[in-house]
């Protein structure tokens, strides 16, 4: 088999989720309007704040380029994935004031915030002109999100129904 053969049948095989290419196809930030975004969160009561590339995020848990928060307000750079920026942002919507006020970089209180977080991003994307669920849950695959059920598409379906009820109780979109 010659060598282009074997680029070509390589070319065709989809990044392993979680690996350095899979992470180069997810959106990014830079890849939509900012003013679309900022109000996206303002809806929920956030400020959406764009950091300079190269400088580094306030409040990223994870690191650059991870969008971080602190109380409510959400960072983010050209090169943050979307589905980094959602989520962050979420972790501050499913909050009450009180405790969202007190967020400094780590926000998770719970596996069932945690849950209702990435449930509420993927909702929260069907909001975006040209982005969507699908999409959406195909980064958080591509990202390496992993789900008792697999992928974040046989999550939503089959196991997500305490995320969906804990934002219903509390008025969430859902």
């Amino acid at each position: 088999m010659s060598s282009q053969t074997t680029l070509a049948l390589d070319d065709s095989t989809p990044p392993a989720p979680g690996s350095d290419a899979a992470a180069l196809t997810v959106l990014r930030v830079r890849e939509l309007e900012f003013a679309t975004l900022a109000a996206l969160l303002a809806r929920f009561g956030l400020v959406l704040h764009r950091v300079p590339d190269g400088v580094p995020i306030p409040g990223s848990f994870w690191g650059d380029p991870e969008a971080g928060v602190i109380a409510h307000n959400v960072y983010v750079r050209g090169d943050t994935p979307l589905h980094s920026m959602l989520h962050e942002a979420c972790h501050l919507i499913v909050l009450t004031p009180e405790a969202r006020a007190l967020v400094h970089t780590d926000a998770t209180d719970s596996d069932i915030e945690e849950d209702a977080t990435c449930y509420l991003q993927v909702v929260l994307a069907d909001a975006l002109p040209g982005v969507g669920r699908a999409r959406l849950m195909a980064d958080m695959d591509a990202w390496g999100y992993s789900f008792r059920m697999g992928s974040t598409q046989a999550w939503m379906t089959h196991d997500a129904d305490d995320a969906r009820a804990w934002l219903a109780q509390r008025g969430l979109p859902h």
